[in-house]
């Protein structure tokens, strides 16, 4: 086997390569077959992983910004209706941008959903940003070879405003949403990343608009969401799918609160779900929530919350200001909460965020 990098045993070379930034693995593929070998290798990450080198990106489905000018004379910035991916690395304080996909040269999707699975993010469905309509699309973009390629079309009827989710082993679950009539749906669909195959899941009992799926203990979670004569009207019930019975079971009164969207719901690092209720932002435990912290300050409107090594990742504004910020909420391995840090920002990207996931490449 030729030298990864010349004068060093192969061993040490690879100890040198996983300790790469993730936005420079595709750079490092690209300077020679051997480091494209290796950087693409299931075993690189998983060898990163066994290091304690995986390093948590944030990537989100983000406004641009521009500059306006008010009547009285002064300039603002707001958000357009241009989306892209940005993409924080919170270890660092920096911000980048994905490249974006090829065949969507007039931005994202409006209101697509994105989701990781180990070096892949997926941008799934959405409406076509000029002529609004409903898309079926599958797009993979791989964090190590840095490219884009084309997944498998969603099947069945035009679906939007769904739940999706992955497990740990690289399967999606895409659940309810509405058709192109505006009907609530209760079927679901399952993708396999590897395989790139989509297949049918059992219905749900309920038809579930503008649900939320979680991974949690095992098993994917559909939570809340509306049936079509409710609509806006959130369910605080879920439902939990077990692939080894193929079943589902009902979990009644799952959100113990009415009429609440479970949008920020999420599971922690730690296993426990967290969710923003009203000004503060709750764990539940066992079988009840219970307050965690309030709000960051001047935050009254939550956009996405995520759990990263340990903290809780927050992107809000307040009820004037349209531009988003970013905190974080250290857990604590003691039990012992600090108080909510800004995470800096660029005005660039400031902009309204639609939706996130969160990876650990």
């Amino acid at each position: 086997m030729e030298e990864l990098i010349p004068g060093l045993p192969n061993d040490i070379a690879l100890e040198c390569l996983i300790r790469l930034p993730v936005q420079q693995f595709s750079k490092a593929a690209s300077v020679c077959k051997n480091w494209n070998s290796e950087i693409t290798l299931p075993e690189f990450r998983l060898r990163r992983k066994l290091s304690g080198l995986n390093q948590p990106v944030l990537v989100m489905v983000q406004s641009m910004v521009s500059t306006v000018k008010k009547p009285e004379g002064d300039t603002a910035l707001s958000s357009t209706q241009v989306y892209r991916l940005s993409v924080s690395d919170p270890e660092n304080g920096s911000w980048y941008d994905l490249p974006p996909i090829p065949e969507l040269i007039d931005g994202l999707p409006r209101f697509c959903r994105i989701v990781g699975v180990g070096s892949d993010l997926l941008v799934i469905g959405g409406c076509d940003p000029v002529t609004w309509r409903v898309m079926d699309s599958v797009f993979v973009y791989n964090f190590i070879s840095g490219l884009w390629r084309r997944g498998a079309d969603m099947p069945g009827r035009q679906r939007l405003f769904f739940g999706c989710a992955s497990n740990s082993d690289g399967i999606i679950l895409v659940a309810g949403g509405h058709d192109d009539e505006k009907n609530a749906m209760k079927s679901v669909l399952s993708y396999d990343v590897v395989k790139d195959e989509w297949i049918t899941i059992p219905d749900m009992f309920m038809e579930r608009d503008e649900c939320k799926v979680v991974f949690h203990k095992g098993k994917f979670h559909v939570i809340g969401g509306y049936p079509t004569w409710a609509q806006g009207h959130f369910e605080n019930h879920a439902e939990v799918f077990d692939f080894a019975t193929w079943r589902w079971l009902l979990e009644d009164d799952f959100l113990s609160a009415i009429n609440t969207s479970p949008h920020s719901c999420i599971e922690g690092n730690d296993g426990r779900l967290y969710m923003c209720r009203g000004g503060d932002v709750a764990v539940k435990e066992d079988a009840t929530w219970q307050k965690l912290a309030g709000l960051p300050p001047g935050i009254t409107s939550v956009a996405y919350l995520t759990a990263c090594q340990g903290k809780l990742m927050l992107v809000g504004n307040g009820q004037f200001y349209g531009l988003h910020s970013l905190y974080a909420l250290d857990l604590g391995s003691d039990g012992k909460l600090e108080k909510w840090t800004k995470v800096e920002t660029t005005d660039e990207y400031s902009g309204h965020v639609q939706y996130g996931c969160c990876l650990e490449i």
